[in-house]
């Protein structure tokens, strides 16, 4: 039987070995997916996700429910042997090993971009998971009930000032909800006022959101502004130490809650650990349809697609361009991605990529939101109902839709179900000090500590 390896199963590995599953023959080849997430991250969820507008397990797509004929490998590939057909996979337990293939799928996607800024590994926190999403709220949600019993001072102030660093999509997306959610919860805190916020977002260049035209833009920037929000153009993160926010521009400030959301990086598989080939970012060089190498030298039986991967845009008038990096195109490019690997397998016609853009639209919080499609400009709430219409229909299987639909027509009519459960990082705090007063200076009992 034909082994296809897909590595990574975010949107584009998700959507080819689902096509896969519904064109291959039965018994003409066995589909293996390894990741090490048992789900797929709808990722234009993450920001709703820090609202607390919908829930986080809505956006997983679990991969088991839904790939049923699919091998599933709980587990990060380190290594790809084109020359001796292999990739070497580090499993979620147990020693690392070799997984041979006869046509691969590379689809690891990007990771996070950072930079060797000081305290920002120590206290940043990105939003490209849903763990993280979780996070961001919880920390948030802690962040109030900790300041409310709080006088007003540095500490309460320190409490109550985000900063997100990176202006495009998910940061600008991210920061409005986390606004909207902060300026909701104030009802509920009657010791807190709007003046204790302080929500700062930073971008190095001199505009957000760089995939709408300047206008609209700057009217986001305007739009957020009105809202009590501090939007740094022009200036970069210099040093975040003990949470001490410092930027170029020479402001300083303290910050509780600091995400970082500066754009994504070449994954590190493609870029180090591999002999196929790849550009001077670090992104696999592929061809229109999908196969990775050039027309004069395509690579046998490998096919890419996804952030990791530089596929022609052959539907922008630039020469030479290559489609963006975002869930649009990611699974469109896996689609036609499965479609081309049963056509190779049949004897059928291999398609090139082409897709034109339907437009860009982002959230802003609840009730507010961006959208446009060439010179068509669709600003607040009338924008805000097509991002979630436009969403609830792209995210995948019936069952996700249904749950999302249903999560937002109960909040729009009781409103938000707001909790933190940061807790649940801890479990077993309660046990280990159940009956026993915590001391002044105690610290937190670690989850391996008992036997």
């Amino acid at each position: 039987m034909r082994e296809i390896v897909i590595v990574g199963g975010g949107y584009a590995g998700f959507y080819t070995a689902w096509g896969l599953e519904k064109t291959l023959r039965k018994g003409e080849a066995r589909v293996t997916v390894v990741d090490p997430r048992p789900y797929m991250t709808y990722q234009p969820f993450l920001p709703e996700v820090t609202a607390g507008s919908i829930e986080a397990r809505h956006a997983a797509v679990s991969m088991r429910r839904h790939l049923r004929s699919t091998r599933l490998i709980a587990g990060s590939v380190t290594k790809i042997s084109n020359a001796d057909r292999t990739v070497t996979v580090r499993p979620a337990s147990g020693a690392d090993y070799e997984l041979p293939y006869d046509t691969l799928v590379v689809t690891a996607g990007a990771v996070t971009r950072t930079f060797p800024i000081p305290g920002l590994e120590q206290h940043a926190i990105g939003l490209k998971h849903v763990e993280e999403a979780v996070a961001i709220r919880d920390r948030l949600m802690t962040a109030f009930d900790q300041a409310a019993s709080l006088p007003p001072g540095a500490e309460r102030r320190k409490l109550l000032t985000v900063t997100f660093v990176g202006g495009g999509f998910s940061g600008v997306e991210g920061f409005g909800e986390l606004l909207s959610l902060a300026t909701a919860m104030l009802k509920s805190y009657p010791e807190l006022s709007f003046d204790d916020l302080s929500f700062h977002l930073v971008e190095a260049r001199g505009r957000i959101l760089p995939e709408v035209g300047d206008k609209p833009g700057a009217w986001v920037v305007r739009s957020l502004e009105r809202r009590g929000a501090h939007v740094h153009l022009n200036t970069q993160l210099v040093s975040t130490e003990d949470g001490h926010v410092v930027l170029s521009s020479g402001e300083e400030f303290d910050s509780g809650l600091i995400v970082w959301t500066a754009g994504n990086a070449s994954n590190p598989v493609v870029h180090n650990h591999t002999d196929l080939p790849v550009d001077e970012r670090g992104l696999l060089v592929v061809r229109a349809d999908l196969r990775v190498g050039t027309d004069s030298e395509p690579v046998p039986e490998v096919w890419a697609a996804g952030d990791d991967a530089a596929v022609p845009d052959l539907a922008s008038p630039v020469p030479g361009a290559h489609t963006v990096p975002n869930a649009q195109h990611a699974v469109r490019q896996g689609k036609r991605l499965a479609k081309n690997i049963a056509a190779s397998l049949h004897g059928g016609r291999i398609r090139n990529y082409r897709h034109s853009s339907l437009g860009v639209v982002a959230t802003l919080g609840l009730g507010r939101g961006i959208f446009q499609y060439k010179s068509i400009v669709i600003k607040g709430l009338p924008a805000w109902l097509m991002h979630r219409g436009y969403h609830v229909l792209a995210v995948p299987t019936w069952e996700r839709k249904v749950r999302v639909l249903t999560v937002w027509l109960t909040a729009a009519l009781y409103g938000r179900d707001l909790v933190s459960l940061a807790s649940v990082q801890h479990p077993r705090d309660a046990f280990v000090t159940s009956g026993r007063p915590q001391r002044s200076g105690e610290s937190r009992v670690s989850d391996h500590t008992a036997g």
